[in-house]
């Protein structure tokens, strides 16, 4: 835990944000007479306050002759107590909503992803919802003898195509006829509950379908809701922007990064952490264990579904030094934006 922001002295406090500021600007370590260009004291002084600063716990210097650079635990106090967010800019605002609106869900994540990653120049993760699919309509369309077009349309947007076989004799019609049934009957409930009501009307020799057709019918739906099971549920796009041009003087902690990005399951838990809350977290360094080797920060927000409960996590991963008073209200705006989608 950092020391409260209060026990700083103005100066302190000035030069402490100034180091910081010029850190996320360039990756570099920071001397005295660059912030001696923004602030009123010798470079002599500056150092002074910067010694006081280190010994705080609040700056280090990674070289003798070297400038300063904030440790984690001056980034959280920067994060907490000096640095000042505002909504992003409108025609950032616009391109998330526009990314979001309209697509089906699992499109909507991806795509809320890649732009929030190309934003904020980090890797973009989401976390996607787990629950099953919900029945809308289903329809058929014959390619020939024995394969046919299945066209599923979920409750949320989403639209499935697969080719099946089907048993040879069967027509047009009673594709039809089935997929009618299934629409008009099955609609609103899961595939899984879909396909077990499905096989009890077959059973029952409830109405008038063609009970091959519908046999077939209910083996896809639960074919379709294990395949739904077994999606990965975390969606990462972007690691690509964890490589620019200051990566080169930090291979090995890029390197590292990208092999913990392969993860996904801790990284799962780690946005699972991020659930409870109304308000972003944000994780700097070792804070979370599977970072710290890499010394790299997550943000994450959680968005909400129709019932106002959380759903899934999204946020973005980079280096220590990213620009938080920047990303923080774009990773905001971005769950806010997708729990609209999502209500």
């Amino acid at each position: 835990m950092s020391e409260p922001i209060g026990q700083l002295t103005d100066r302190m406090r000035e030069i402490f944000g100034q180091v910081v500021d010029r850190y996320i600007d360039s990756g570099a370590p920071v001397g005295s007479k660059v912030i001696a260009e923004k602030v009123n004291l010798s470079p002599a002084s500056i150092r002074g306050v910067m010694q006081q600063l280190e010994e705080r716990g609040l700056l280090t210097h990674p070289h003798t002759s070297a400038g300063r650079v904030p440790t984690e635990m001056g980034l959280r106090l920067f994060v907490d107590g000096i640095m000042q967010a505002s909504l992003p800019q409108k025609r950032m605002r616009q391109r998330i909503e526009a990314e979001i609106e309209g697509r089906p869900v699992e499109e909507a994540l991806r795509a809320a992803t890649q732009t929030l990653s190309g934003l904020s120049e980090c890797a973009g993760v989401v976390t996607a919802p787990t629950q099953e699919v919900r029945l809308k309509q289903l329809a058929f369309v014959q390619l020939d003898e024995g394969r046919a077009l299945a066209v599923l349309v979920g409750d949320d947007g989403s639209v499935e195509n697969r080719v099946v076989p089907i048993p040879p004799g069967t027509s047009s019609f009673a594709l039809a006829e089935v997929g009618n049934y299934a629409t008009q009957k099955l609609a609103g409930l899961t595939l899984s509950e879909a396909s077990q009501r499905l096989r009890r009307d077959i059973a029952a020799h409830k109405d008038a379908v063609d009970h091959a057709a519908a046999e077939l019918v209910a083996a896809g739906l639960a074919d379709w809701s294990r395949d739904g099971d077994n999606r990965p549920v975390l969606i990462v796009r972007g690691q690509a922007n964890l490589i620019d041009e200051s990566a080169a003087a930090d291979l090995e902690r890029v390197r590292l990064l990208l092999e913990e990005l392969e993860d996904r399951q801790e990284i799962a838990r780690l946005l699972d952490g991020a659930r409870d809350g109304e308000g972003v977290r944000i994780f700097i360094g070792s804070e979370n264990r599977m970072f710290a080797l890499s010394g790299s920060s997550v943000i994450a927000k959680p968005y909400r579904g129709v019932d106002g409960e959380v759903i899934g996590v999204i946020g973005v991963i980079g280096p220590t030094r990213l620009n938080y008073a920047r990303v923080v209200p774009m990773v905001d705006f971005t769950a806010e934006a997708l729990t609209r989608r999502m209500s």
